[in-house]
């Protein structure tokens, strides 16, 4: 959380940033945080043993003097809304529920409480986006755009963009590819619109996805009148090799580098398999490297499009890299697919900000891209230990599984508590995602003994100064 005071003086919207989500009320920085927490705890969004952040940390994350938040506190915990111990922080404390003056006639439904803590996968953390480094990349290419940055411009893209993304793919992923084959899209999303929309017109119909994933993406490809049979997935990642059994499947789309989200990594016997079945019949491989820079055991492994650049289309975002807000994505194609997909992007949309790409083209030729995925990598990367410390110390019952990369966990649960653990949660002020919302439903679950329960847990969103709450929130509510 980076907020500091707004113009007025008072404290910022969400103290918290977007993970306590308070309203501010009264004037003034120590009155607007004390009642706003006041208020937070009141209303229930805020449940009794909440472990707040560190005055230390919050103060750090709002720019504000140590005391303040120190103040705001003990002021807090003398009037009973907190509590707090030697060793286990600042709470919500327990406070017995106010007396009824009369029963009311007709029960009114219950405001939607938000989540005190975020863990739902998808997101990176928000608050450490590099916003003086993107702000000097800005001035630069602000200063130094042509003329013509200013036009309707290429549906390609902006060459600097794409002419810094080659460089870079090549260097950093294993990518092959010049200028000529990467389409900018606005994010990954976008780019699969294009790609069902030119499979569609090249009279495919069906393609293939893993059997764990993201349900959006499938009622997309259903949308575009694809047929979408699954693909299994174990702890070698997708079972390509089960490829050449799908009836009349033209593509298959696939995360090679990192299963989501599962994990597990593509096996180089099953990457070899992927690019056979795509070479034998004229397929096409989609490869979704959507965290593929963030691996913390070794090396990232490369790219799959760099076994065959004619038969793999590699998407790419700023996504987790930066921020999904950006909404700047690439695609690297395969020659013969480049007019198609530029085509189709004109029918859908043009193209994405001129200046936001050529922001992101300084960004990566500075240098400063590679450093903040440095940076990045070395911080999820204590995020996913300190988790896993966690967990083992005080529910060695939940198993980690998968690789250690990428910016979100599963916890495999014991049988049968997945539903009990999200309810747990929800009671708790946690935001979880269970494995089941990610299974594709047409899967057969009896293809192995049973389907594990578990849960997706995103390490990377939550602020510094939410962090600890979350983790022991979570580890609370394991079996």
């Amino acid at each position: 959380m980076t907020d500091s005071r707004t113009s007025s003086g008072d404290v910022p919207p969400s103290v918290f940033g977007a993970d306590l989500h308070l309203d501010l009320i009264g004037p003034g920085l120590r009155a607007g945080l004390t009642d706003a927490l006041r208020e937070a705890i009141r209303s229930g969004r805020l449940v009794p043993g909440t472990r707040l952040p560190s005055s230390r940390s919050l103060a750090a994350d709002l720019g504000v003097a140590r005391n303040t938040v120190a103040d705001t506190y003990a002021e807090l915990i003398a009037e009973g809304w907190l509590t707090a111990r030697q060793g286990s922080g600042t709470r919500v404390a327990k406070r017995a529920e106010p007396r009824s003056a009369a029963p009311a006639a007709v029960r009114a439904r219950p405001a939607q409480r938000r989540p005190t803590y975020g863990l739902l996968p998808g997101a990176p953390t928000l608050a450490e986006f590099p916003r003086t480094q993107w702000l000097k990349a800005a001035r630069r290419a602000l200063t130094a755009a042509p003329n013509d940055a200013f036009g309707y411009g290429d549906a390609l893209g902006r060459v600097e963009l794409r002419t810094a993304l080659a460089d870079y793919l090549a260097r950093a992923r294993g990518v092959h590819a010049g200028p000529d084959r990467i389409v900018i899209c606005a994010g990954f999303r976008h780019g699969l619109t294009l790609m069902a929309q030119v499979l569609r017109a090249r009279q495919v119909a069906a393609l293939a996805v893993e059997s764990y994933g993201l349900d959006v993406y499938r009622d997309l490809l259903t949308s575009a009148g694809l047929r979408i049979p699954p693909v299994y997935v174990d702890e070698h990642g997708a079972r390509t090799d089960d490829l050449t059994g799908l009836s009349a499947v033209g593509a298959a789309l696939l995360t090679p580098a990192h299963q989501y989200p599962t994990g597990f990594a593509l096996t180089p016997q099953r990457r070899t398999a992927a690019v056979d079945w795509a070479r034998a019949t004229g397929g096409l491989i989609l490869e979704d490297d959507y965290d593929g820079e963030f691996r913390y055991d070794r090396q990232p492994v490369g790219a799959l499009q760099g076994l065959d650049p004619e038969r793999v289309v590699y998407f790419g975002t700023a996504s987790k890299s930066l921020a999904p807000g950006l909404r700047l994505g690439w695609m690297v194609l395969p020659k013969e697919l480049v007019p198609e997909v530029v085509a189709a992007k004109g029918d859908i949309d043009y193209m994405s900000s001129a200046l936001e790409q050529l922001t992101l083209a300084e960004f990566i030729a500075s240098g400063a891209y590679d450093r903040q995925v440095r940076t990045m990598r070395v911080r999820y990367r204590r995020r996913r230990d300190e988790l896993v410390a966690a967990l083992a110390r005080r529910a060695p019952a939940v198993r980690v599984t998968g690789m250690a990369a990428g910016l979100q966990v599963v916890l495999e649960l014991p049988p049968g508590t997945e539903n009990a653990v999200v309810q747990a949660a929800a009671r708790r002020g946690l935001a979880v995602a269970p494995m089941a919302d990610f299974r594709h439903e047409l899967a057969d679950a009896g293809w192995r003994s049973a389907e594990p329960d578990g849960l997706v847990v995103n390490y990377a969103a939550p602020s510094d100064s939410a962090w600890a709450g979350a983790l022991d929130a979570l580890c609370e509510v394991m079996p």
